[in-house]
């Protein structure tokens, strides 16, 4: 028996913020931005948190699947930018959308959330734990960005993609396989320092800024290239796959250099690479779920196609899941 995904929608704010608002605070310029980075625009939610944004793209996925909220059996939310520390926000979503007959939780593995969910998502409907699973991949990375930092507020949006994952009526179809990993030697190069129990807030650590993002770029850049063209290359030979077989590549979108490196190493053309990285930044564990409802909605997604994921994060975490698409538009 397979899971499979049988319904996806998403939600983006209508905020856009292009490079040229950065550029009247900023020492930067369009020209620098798109040269390291592939971005044009980004969403930034200007009132609400994560789950404001995960609620409208769940009840479109319920509605478009012809299910109600108290359908739902399980509630898995993907994020590093939770509604609260406590209750999750898996809890928050639950109440939000009237789920009552839902249990759930969060999990965070940063960039790799969305894939660490889905592999969890599938197994819990393949051993016959639950029926369904809403899992929903959404951050708000803009309140965790510090907008006087140019090498890191440029890279990031607000985003969310919610997917339904049932049994698959043909093991032909849905979630074939996987690899993921985690290697905390990576923890120092792409972190945020403060707020947890290591070191809990205080006024010494909000002047210090060390509620935001830290990131050594060049030393993650270096690790992403190589774990996520690795790893997606690794899983197309696993499953004997070649770059014909391959109907897309569904990369996180964090830097347009990181996609091409991976791309090539798979030996796949730039049309087969789902990229919307230029419109909306890196959403984190909202990107690919958003880029697989893009496509599905704009009619490039077909039964039948092998679809690769790939991902790299925070932790480091990274991983990539293989699966053949089981539904119609």
């Amino acid at each position: 028996m397979t899971a499979t995904i049988t319904s996806i929608a998403h939600y983006l704010p209508p905020d856009v913020y292009p490079n040229s608002y950065f550029e009247k605070y900023l020492d930067t310029s369009d020209e620098w931005i798109m040269a390291r980075t592939g971005i044009a625009e980004r969403r930034f939610i200007k009132d609400g948190a994560t789950s404001d944004m995960i609620v409208p793209a769940a009840r479109q996925c319920l509605e478009k699947r012809g299910l109600e909220p108290k359908d739902i059996d399980c509630i898995i939310v993907a994020t590093v930018t939770p509604d609260h520390m406590f209750p999750s926000t898996a809890c928050v979503v639950q109440n939000k959308i009237g789920a009552m007959n839902a249990w759930g939780f969060d999990l965070s593995a940063a960039c790799s959330g969305f894939l660490f969910a889905l592999v969890t998502a599938s197994s819990l409907v393949e051993s016959g734990t639950v029926k369904n699973v809403l899992l929903c991949g959404a951050d708000k990375m803009s309140s965790i960005l510090n907008f006087d930092d140019r090498a890191q507020a440029v890279l990031f949006g607000d985003g969310a993609g919610a997917v339904l994952i049932e049994k698959s009526k043909d093991k032909e179809y849905g979630i074939i396989d996987h690899i993921l990993h985690i290697d905390g030697v990576g923890g120092p190069f792409l972190h945020q320092t403060a707020g947890g129990s290591y070191k809990p807030a205080s006024i010494e650590t909000v002047n210090n800024k060390e509620h935001y993002i830290y990131q050594d770029g060049q030393a993650v850049f270096k690790a992403a290239v190589v774990g996520m063209a690795d790893v997606s290359l690794e899983i197309m030979q696993k499953n004997n796959l070649n770059a014909e077989d391959v109907a897309w590549l569904v990369p996180h979108q964090a830097n347009l250099r990181i996609i091409a490196a991976t791309a090539n190493r798979m030996g796949l053309d730039k049309d087969k690479v789902m990229i919307n990285i230029d419109k909306y930044g890196n959403t984190t564990a909202g990107t690919i779920p958003i880029c697989l409802s893009e496509w599905l909605d704009m009619g490039k997604i077909h039964k039948g196609d092998r679809l690769v994921l790939s991902s790299f994060g925070a932790g480091y975490t990274w991983g990539a899941v293989y699966l053949r698409w089981g539904m119609n538009k």
